[in-house]
């Protein structure tokens, strides 16, 4: 989708009940939030920025290139802008190339949809500013988004290499398992790009540690993903479950994926639970990793490793311009997505990185709502004052 840069000017088309609203952020919250208001007031001008030249960021750029039936969710979004008369301008980045409060001055309502996109660090793997103690070492949304080809991508950079460690026992850990052990041929058909193929399967990998800090009961996978890796073809899978509570179905879906694996396949996958990261080791790459005992009962765990995937969430980027802390009023309502002053927020950028695609549709809808029983309720009241 073509970006567009003409300046923004109020229509006098607009009917005035109908708002004039920017949404900044092309996701699933800043899409579902489009939807909802677009449904109110159809004739309402809405406009969605975004700092990247093509829309549906998560979906486009998060979201495993193999879970296509998630990343078809963008068909119903393309209707807001062949269809439904919502606007995008890309290759806009609110709060550096246009000031937040001149989008407020030009909008009834400025809507917040930008997510949090900067991987959490780990204690112990990386310094207070953020940085990886050693060289090899990389973030589950980094490498995510060079995979989906995000054009801001370092694939130069990275090398997988044939040991892997990824630390966090969720869905997205489970998807970098599965990414990671694709031959590249299977990567190419997905539409990997080139560079980031290369980067994937430098190694190639034949060998991955998974390690999560709970115990499997309490590990954040679903087992339904967790299952799909016995597609896999040649790995076999062992974990260290055993010396752990194993009455879960979490426990369960590892137990049987263990059980199925080809003894003789020659690569491995081993599911570590109960380990805390402490540091990593080597003179400048990382060479091994050192996990501690989450409850204190087991000697140390080192694990040999030629990279670091840390999948242990996201947060704000430190340098960002939009921190909603810097946003908050007095008039601030988080459970309303209200920032204050014409000013909403949606997704994760309202309540936090937690929740799935459809979680984010329900903030939307709710933010939506927030927003329509604002504005009508201010046109009321200056009916009233008017009469």
């Amino acid at each position: 989708m073509a970006k567009e840069h003409e300046p923004m000017e109020k229509t006098e088309t607009v009917s005035e009940e109908a708002p004039r609203i920017a949404i900044v952020g092309s996701g699933p919250s800043g899409c579902y939030t489009a939807q909802f208001l677009r449904k109110r007031w159809p004739d309402a001008e809405i406009v969605i920025f975004d700092r990247l030249d093509t829309p549906y960021g998560l979906i486009r750029y998060g979201v495993a290139p193999d879970h296509l039936g998630t990343k078809a969710i963008a068909k119903q979004f393309e209707r807001l802008f062949a269809r439904d008369g919502v606007q995008f301008i890309g290759g806009v980045d609110i709060g550096r190339d246009i000031p937040i409060a001149d989008l407020r001055a030009d909008f009834d309502v400025v809507v917040l949809a930008t997510g949090l996109w900067a991987d959490r660090t780990v204690d112990g793997f990386h310094r207070l500013d953020g940085s990886a103690t050693h060289e090899g070492v990389y973030g589950s949304g980094e490498l995510t988004r060079m995979i989906n080809g995000h054009p801001d991508r370092k694939s130069g950079s990275i090398r997988v290499g044939r040991r892997s460690i990824i630390v966090g026992n969720g869905n997205v850990a489970i998807d970098l398992v599965r990414l990671l052990l694709t031959p590249p041929a299977g990567l190419a058909a997905l539409g990997v790009p080139d560079d980031a193929i290369a980067a994937v399967s430098s190694g190639p990998v034949d060998h991955i540690d998974v390690v999560g800090r709970s115990n499997v009961a309490y590990a954040k996978f679903d087992s339904a993903m967790v299952r799909e890796l016995g597609k896999l073809p040649d790995v076999r899978f062992t974990s260290d479950i055993e010396a752990l509570d194993q009455d879960s179905e979490k426990a369960s879906s590892i137990a049987g994926l263990v059980d199925a694996s080809p003894a003789s396949a020659t690569r491995e996958v081993r599911f570590h639970f109960g380990w805390t990261p402490s540091h990593l080791d080597g003179p400048r790459h990382v060479e091994r990793a050192v996990f501690r005992d989450t409850a204190g009962r087991r000697n140390q765990l080192v694990l040999e490793a030629d990279s670091v995937c840390t999948a242990v969430g996201f947060t704000e980027a430190v340098d960002d311009v939009l921190l909603r802390s810097t946003l908050e009023c007095e008039a601030t309502d988080l459970s309303r997505g209200l920032l204050g002053n014409g000013v909403y927020c949606v997704g994760w950028f309202r309540r936090g990185p937690v929740g799935t695609i459809p979680a984010n549709r329900s903030d939307a809808r709710t933010v939506a709502d927030a927003i329509i029983a604002d504005i009508e309720a201010g046109q009321r009241s200056n009916a009233v004052a008017q009469s």
